[in-house]
């Protein structure tokens, strides 16, 4: 979240990044409300107080000599009771206070582009080339149903329409795919691997943004636990550090995981939903780093890298792509997206976000470390990329890989992990 003392003193820089975001202005006008009104009454409570405590020592000093104090003793049980009145309603305004902060996303950094929605991203590169094909390049949700790699009919069957079950080389290479990539984040990339639980509690979520904005597109297991299903690895991994204090030599720390990610929101009537476009319940790899605020944007530079590293070893083409204010997710500063070229369908399939939140989700969550030994603790900076999701990662992998005979080469970073060189 925004630093409060940051919105009331600089409303007009709060005002325009609201403005950039396509967010509601009003989000601004209500804390700007609330604000004022909570500090008059915090005034007039705080009078209050001073005036029970001043006569409070009249009063002592009265019956030490013999007088009747009963109507000073009268007023100020009067007082009292406005005195709680009056704290009351400030319980009351800072939890009002308190919603609308954790629904004003972050300021976007001075470097994000300026734009209303996903047209005005701006491709930064182009890495690698199409390949050129001599056959017609089949779709891949009929080369999996050809190979039998991949079940949609079974997959709808036993959850509905969006999961996905893998069979045979189709559930190895997906098994291949993500634990290739934590040996790579691992082994040359300097993270240190981490799996976390599935399930996640309502303040883990709301540390890391998904609440309140985004819960109708979570899966809620409301039995009286209030635990959510993993949207994302990045959730329960920034969490490992909630409301902690960290010291400075830890710094900076990066954290890989694996986790399957659930959720709701798959597409809507019917777009971009066949095969493996759009799905409920996916796999990635995620990479999540803890840092130095004044190093955090060098550092999101190389978290960008790590995430390319995936995409150059498998040689598939990509793209890297600088997302505008209108498209920025909503706890981040600053976001690149990877994109991945899938022929068949001919479409740039993101596969990765790699996000700076500088310390948006670290106010939230409370995760602060201390500079130097004795120095007061300031707020650190977290920021996560995909490395990469999954099973969008297939879609291009089995598309650029196909054969004429309809059998799929396996890159040869994979072969160790598959045990062949082709699927057939």
């Amino acid at each position: 979240m925004l630093d409060p003392k940051l919105i009331r003193t600089e409303p007009d820089k709060v005002r325009q990044a609201l403005i950039n975001r396509n967010a509601p202005v009003s989000l601004l006008e209500d804390f700007i409300e609330l604000d004022a009104k909570r500090r008059a009454v915090l005034t007039k409570s705080e009078s209050l107080k001073a005036e029970r405590n001043a006569v409070s020592d009249e009063i002592a000093k009265m019956k030490k000599a013999k007088e009747n104090a009963d109507d000073k003793i009268k007023e100020m049980r009067e007082v009292s009771a406005e005195i709680k009145k009056l704290d009351g309603e400030v319980a009351e305004i800072d939890e009002k206070l308190k919603a609308v902060v954790y629904n004003i996303p972050n300021i976007p950094s001075d470097t994000t582009p300026v734009g209303k929605g996903e047209e005005d991203n701006v491709v930064l590169r182009y890495e690698g080339e199409k390949r050129e094909f001599d056959f017609e390049p089949a779709c891949h949700w009929d080369i999996a149903a050809k190979l039998d790699i991949i079940d949609f009919e079974r997959g709808s069957k036993i959850s509905g329409s969006g999961f996905i079950l893998y069979k045979g080389l189709g559930a190895k290479l997906e098994r291949a795919l993500f634990n290739w990539m934590l040996d790579l984040h691992t082994s040359e990339h300097g993270y240190t691997e981490v799996f976390p639980p599935y399930l996640i509690n309502r303040k883990a979520m709301t540390g890391t943004g998904q609440l309140p904005k985004f819960e109708e597109d979570m899966y809620h297991a409301d039995k009286g636990d209030d635990l959510f299903l993993d949207p994302t690895a990045e959730v329960p991994v920034t969490n490992m550090y909630m409301d902690e204090i960290l010291d400075a030599d830890m710094l900076p720390i990066y954290h890989t995981a694996y986790t399957a990610c659930f959720r709701r929101e798959a597409g809507s009537a019917g777009k971009d939903t066949r095969g493996l476009l759009r799905v409920h319940q996916f796999d990635k790899v995620e990479m999540v780093k803890f840092v130095r605020p004044e190093t955090s944007y060098e550092e999101h530079e190389t978290l960008l890298g790590n995430a390319e590293d995936v995409l150059k070893r498998l040689g598939i083409p990509y793209r890297v792509l600088s997302l505008c204010t209108g498209d920025i997710g909503f706890s981040a500063a600053k976001c690149y997206d990877l994109e991945i070229w899938a022929p068949a369908v001919g479409k740039w399939l993101e596969v990765s976000s790699c996000s700076n939140f500088e310390d948006f989700q670290a106010r939230r969550a409370n995760i602060r470390f201390r500079p130097a030994q004795g120095a007061k603790p300031e707020f650190i900076h977290t920021l996560n990329g995909s490395g990469v999701a999954l099973p969008r990662l297939v879609v291009s992998l089995i598309e650029n890989y196909q054969q004429p005979d309809g059998s799929v080469v396996v890159p040869e970073v994979l072969r160790p992990y598959m045990g062949t060189d082709v699927i057939k």
